[in-house]
């Protein structure tokens, strides 16, 4: 990034909104906090930056949501479990992101929810160790939100980084996963289509295809009607904070998607009218800040199938770190490790609620991908169901923050009674 000058610039800004909780971030991870906080009867306020709530599964065209169960259980229960049944999900967990669009409206306004689109948090004013007041910007201009709690859905972790909590990124040399632009296909005879999208993949590496060799094809999920999502092709060196970046990879991701047509089109059969609908308005980022909180989950937790006082919830998802590099050395470390880190049926780890909790902050909690974690574990969690487990424990965590008049700060809530409340909503905390 090229060094700029810098500039002062200050100015009074009207204060919008006085709520109870505020959320930042309208993905799975905010619409369960923003649902949860509303029914413990606390007013919230929730900021999204985009055109509608989901984030990577509606803007993004993410194709499939991974796994809500472990087998035997279904572990994204609550919130995540009435998603699921509105959208009548049953084996087939394809997503077909206009009814999901449909299906967060619905939620959050039924839950009584003050939220804007087009709405972006971009800074936080502090009163010692608390966030005081959001502020946020949008076709009206700049303003401010004042909250008794906030909960930090952003996935980047913007408001715990604003507010001055530690965080890590990426590898030990900060290296990060890289990201893909999703796309949605049509005209796919998915009946009699090749059963295996990677078997030709070489042979179109050997005759130039490819301007970047990609191992690493997750491959399409069928809506129905030769109609299918598809999370295909790598962005490297991405950084999901820094708008270049960003920009960058998006150019990238539109640029690569007519070498998978071809590719499809000409190597494998069943995709031979294979057509481009559409590509995400989001980059998928799969990967930036992990705020460091009160208790980092690490690959130890994973390994042993860890059980917490404090958990307020459960899960199962694979690590799935995808390969930074293209090369095939990388690709089979990535396969090795999602193979052999991997739960059998019924097998599921807890989450606790300390892992929810910036350690250098009194009033913020964080959901989603961004929750206090090591990178093996980040790569399990990050996923929809993950988000949707995280996002209503910070949701009923900061109501009954808000509800004691921030008497108490994050870091001593009762979690007993949090739990209580968790699974009266329909968590799954089987050790409760």
């Amino acid at each position: 990034m090229k060094s700029v000058k810098a500039v002062s610039f200050t100015r009074e800004i009207p204060l919008r909104y006085e709520v109870d909780v505020f959320i930042a971030g309208g993905g799975p991870a905010g619409v369960a906090a923003a649902v949860a906080a509303s029914k413990q009867g606390n007013k919230v306020f929730l900021a999204e930056g985009h055109s509608c709530f989901g984030g990577m599964g509606t803007a993004g065209l993410v194709p499939w949501f991974c796994q809500f169960t472990d087998g035997i259980n279904f572990l994204a229960g609550g919130i995540g479990k009435e998603i699921f049944n509105r959208l009548g999900l049953a084996e087939n967990t394809a997503i077909n992101a206009e009814l999901l669009k449909r299906v967060y409206d619905e939620l959050m306004t039924e839950a009584g929810v003050l939220f804007n689109f087009h709405t972006r948090l971009i800074d936080v004013q502090m009163d010692g160790k608390r966030v005081s007041y959001a502020i946020c910007n949008s076709k009206n201009g700049n303003f401010a939100v004042k909250a008794q709690a906030f909960v930090d859905c952003t996935g980047d972790g913007d408001l715990a980084a604003m507010a001055g909590a530690d965080f890590e990124k990426g590898d030990k040399d900060g290296t990060l996963m890289p990201g893909t632009l999703c796309s949605l296909w049509a005209n796919i005879d998915w009946e009699n289509r090749s059963p295996d999208h990677h078997v030709m993949l070489e042979k179109a590496f050997a005759d130039g295809i490819f301007s970047i060799p990609d191992r690493h094809v997750p491959g399409m999920a069928s809506w129905g009607h030769g109609v299918a999502g598809a999370n295909i092709g790598h962005v490297y060196d991405l950084d999901g904070t820094d708008d270049e970046s960003v920009t960058r990879g998006l150019l990238r991701g539109r640029k690569i998607v007519p070498e998978f047509e071809r590719y499809y089109k000409e190597y494998l059969k069943g995709y031979e009218n294979i057509t481009l609908v559409a590509t995400g308005s989001l980059l998928g980022v799969r990967e930036t800040r992990r705020i460091m909180g009160d208790y980092v989950m690490t690959i130890d937790d994973f390994k042993k199938r860890a059980n917490f006082d404090d958990e307020i919830g459960r899960y199962s998802y694979p690590v799935d770190i995808h390969p930074n590099k293209n090369d095939l050395e990388s690709y089979k470390k990535f396969h090795e490790e999602i193979t052999t880190l991997h739960y059998k049926t019924g097998e599921n780890y807890g989450i606790p609620y300390r892992a929810l909790v910036p350690e250098a902050l009194d009033n913020v909690l964080v959901a989603g991908r961004c929750v206090s974690t090591d990178r093996y574990m980040q790569s399990s969690i990050r996923v929809m169901p993950g988000c949707y487990i995280t996002g209503q424990a910070a949701g009923t965590a900061a109501a009954m923050l808000a509800g004691s008049n921030c008497k108490n700060t994050t870091h001593d809530i009762d979690v007993k009674s949090l739990q209580r409340k968790l699974k009266d909503i329909g968590a799954y905390l089987p050790n409760f």
